[in-house]
């Protein structure tokens, strides 16, 4: 089985807010752009993925991460991120696949792709699915069969949301990467200390130039 990802991005300019105490409003847009650049690099060179399509209305974003290999879909309705992945789930049923799909968050920048084809495939066998994020309260994927809507409730609680409106809660050993999104600095050490793509290792070194 080949899944179609999903993959929401903000505007750059309103991303990671939550990282002003480790970035200023200068840097945040560039690691943000630098996360979704590496998710989106290890989830296409995954096995189990047929193709990544990103939510996004950031033109930047959008020409960067179409040049990796990603599908590109506008950001509507505009009423917030739920609403955005049901948009562009249908979207993707509609014009592309008719299969399974898959919400991955954009700010997993240690992604790791066999990490990723673990929990896909472990997902395959379940009608709706996800996988909670490493601090154990929200989500990082949520998965859905052909046959299913996707539902998607992200946002802070979203693990408990999910699980109450029927998805299986993945409980997969050695998968850290697929967990490790980035909202806080602690966050971003973290992913540091699992190791990070080429474009989110860049941009942490232009982080430490300007501490310095």
């Amino acid at each position: 089985m080949q899944w179609t990802l999903v993959v929401p991005l903000k505007p750059l300019a309103e991303a990671k807010s939550r990282l002003s105490d480790t970035a200023d409003d200068a840097l945040r847009p560039g690691l943000a752009l630098a996360f979704a650049q590496d998710t989106v690099a290890a989830a296409l060179a995954c096995r189990a993925v047929r193709d990544v399509v990103v939510v996004t209305n950031d033109a930047l974003a959008g020409r960067e991460l179409a040049a990796l290999g990603a599908g590109i879909v506008a950001d509507e309705p505009g009423s917030g991120l739920n609403a955005a992945l049901a948009h562009a789930a249908a979207t993707v049923r509609a014009l592309w696949h008719a299969g399974p799909v898959a919400a991955l968050n954009a700010d997993l920048p240690a992604l790791r792709a066999a990490e990723l084809a673990r929990v896909l495939e472990r997902a395959a066998a379940f009608p709706r699915a996800f996988l909670p994020d490493a601090a154990g309260v929200g989500t990082t994927l949520l998965t859905a069969a052909a046959t299913e809507e996707l539902r998607p409730s992200f946002g802070p609680g979203s693990r408990a949301r999910h699980r109450a409106w029927g998805a299986v809660e993945l409980r997969l050993d050695a998968v850290d990467s697929v967990r490790q999104d980035v909202d806080t600095g602690d966050d971003l050490r973290a992913a540091l200390a699992l190791g990070v793509g080429p474009r989110t290792a860049a941009a942490g070194a232009r982080l430490l130039i300007a501490e310095q």
